[in-house]
């Protein structure tokens, strides 16, 4: 998910997001183990049969067409107020929603987590209009707890009688930011359209329509396929937001960053029989408690952090980390780490990648600095990945970058690969019938896999894709052979079979997801978080709120 920085192009974008978050409706882990025409619709499109015949290294190339497709209005209703009383009064007669089916929305549940795709018309200077997409979160609680809107308490909630209607107001700043949603349609179980207004400062900010699906298991789905047995649960003793694990020395190593005023840190189970992990020790410094990252090399322990950057402990006792110090990382911290032969990768929020030799673990040296143009790296680093001599850099809005590393003196940008709602966000690379072929994934909602041939660096070709649905993001991925691992944030663990790039196959999936959990928010940044495939014979999957869990490998 995205950093917790200052504000750097990488933080300012975090920053921002945030905002929009709190007015519009509208999020990490290191990367992956170095071994181991007419738009696409926005649903499952890697479910077909890959066929039996080895791939030849053909594709037919695919066209680009970013994350979402605008496909116009989501429901037949309006906003129809643009002054301050409309926004002080947030009622369901602000809305014209005469063309609506209340029938419908009389069979909608009460309760339930639902992420939101939204579509708002902004009127230009100019005279002309702009599209904007982007996307809210609502949960609804029967529980005690208070429902929420863009994880804000409601101050309105009309549901039942075929009325659907909720509202919201925040009271620390942006001062007197609101937001109210109708709801209009319900075209199916599990998903609600409607029209929602924002307001900032007691004043009209914008309109716009939605469809929100219901963060339950996909339709049709079971908890679990293809062989994938959950063995064990267990969750972190420190607080926040589970993000990350590694694994090595038979130790889990778990990591978590803040969440609602709770900080993250560390936490480690003995995995020595994965089905009974057993809790060792939990380490967390107040005022350092965004720990987004983990990796090991040797003796040695890495935690990105975004204030003290690389902290480093000494594991030689696995069950009991011995702080050694903090690296050099300016003043904005580390947002994911990796180590790659006897180098160590991070991704400075500072915009930039530092590299550092690690051949004595316990003693990093730094070799160099890595910067690109920002035309490259707008948003800055975000995560890594090296396959041979070349690094690969995922620039959030800058896009995905490609590197040559073979002389840390003179490393060059050999090629750039992006697109219209770009956020670059995690990789892993490997060779397909004796092509360079890079599993990309992005972030944010509608992010989805998509598989591009970087043999020429230079001449990037987007050649398959894997998308699920469209209100949820995918998060980070592990390429093991020819299995990809990914956490895909609400729709859990993933293995898909890309033995034939150019068309992913899903085999097996385990829906960690469950709107019950205690600690889910209606944010877009819940559920499976990292993974791991360390060749024990197991899974090991970072769930938001549930903690470690651990897979029988299929």
């Amino acid at each position: 998910m995205p950093p917790s920085s200052a504000p750097t192009l990488r933080a300012l974008h975090v920053v921002c997001t945030l905002w929009a978050c709190v007015l519009t409706g509208c999020a990490e882990s290191p990367g992956p183990t170095p071994d181991g025409g007419v738009p696409p619709p926005p649903v499952d499109s890697g479910t077909a049969d890959a066929g039996t015949e080895p791939w030849d290294g053909t594709a037919i190339p695919l066209e680009e067409h970013g994350n979402r497709v605008d496909e116009g209005p989501y429901a037949p209703c309006a906003h129809v107020g643009n002054g301050a009383q409309a926004c002080e009064t947030l009622e369901p007669s602000g809305f014209d929603l005469s063309a609506c089916d209340p029938a419908a929305l009389a069979q909608v549940p009460s309760v339930g987590i639902y992420r939101a795709l939204t579509r708002e018309v902004r009127g230009l200077t100019d005279g002309g209009t702009e599209v904007s997409l982007a996307s809210i979160g609502f949960g609804l609680w029967d529980n005690g707890e208070a429902s929420t809107l863009s994880n804000q308490p409601l101050v309105t909630q009309q549901t039942g009688d075929g009325q659907f209607f909720l509202a919201m107001r925040r009271a620390t700043p942006p001062l007197g930011a609101s937001m109210a949603l109708a709801g209009c349609q319900a075209p199916k179980p599990g998903v609600i359209t409607g029209c929602y207004v924002r307001c900032n400062q007691g004043a009209f900010s914008r309109s716009g329509t939605f469809e929100a699906h219901r963060m339950t298991w996909p339709e049709g789905e079971s908890e679990s396929s293809g062989g994938l047995t959950l063995r064990a649960e267990a969750p972190v003793s420190v607080g926040g937001m589970v993000a990350d694990v590694y694994v090595t020395k038979a130790h889990a190593y778990v990591v978590s960053i803040s969440q609602f005023g709770v900080g993250g840190g560390l936490t480690v189970f003995d995995v020595s029989d994965p089905a009974h992990p057993v809790f060792k020790t939990s380490i967390h410094i107040p005022g350092d408690s965004y720990w987004n990252g983990v990796w090991a090399q040797g003796d040695a322990l890495y935690i990105a952090s975004s204030v003290s950057g690389v902290i480093v402990y000494d594991i030689t006792e696995p069950g009991a980390p011995a702080f050694i110090r903090s690296l050099p990382s300016g003043l904005f911290g580390v947002h994911t780490v990796l180590v790659h032969g006897e180098r160590l990768y991070t991704t400075n929020n500072e915009g930039r990648t530092d590299v550092f030799d690690v051949r004595v673990p316990l003693e990093p040296v730094q070799l160099t600095s890595i910067a690109l143009a920002e035309e490259y790296s707008f948003g800055g680093p975000h995560d890594l990945f090296v396959h041979e001599d070349r690094l690969y850099i995922s620039n959030a809005q800058g896009g995905y970058s490609i590197m040559d590393i073979s002389d840390l003196e003179d490393v060059r940008h050999l090629g750039q690969y992006s697109y219209p709602d770009v956020y670059s966000h995690h990789s892993a690379v490997g060779t397909f019938a004796g092509r360079t072929i890079a599993f990309e994934g992005g972030e944010f909602e509608s992010s989805h896999l998509r598989v591009l041939d970087v043999t020429d660096p230079a001449n990037i070709v987007k050649i398959g894709e894997h998308r699920k649905r469209p209100a949820t993001s995918i998060h980070n991925l592990i390429l093991q052979g020819d299995r990809l691992y990914i956490a895909w944030y609400h729709e859990g663990l993933r293995v898909l079979d890309v033995s034939n790039p150019t068309r992913p196959r899903e085999v097996a999936h385990f829906n960690t997801y469950r709107e019950t959990d205690p600690g889910r928010t209606d944010g877009l940044f819940q559920g499976a978080f990292g993974v791991r495939v360390p060749g024990d014979g197991f899974i090991y999957v970072a769930e938001s709120a549930r903690g470690l869990l651990i897979f029988e490998q299929p």
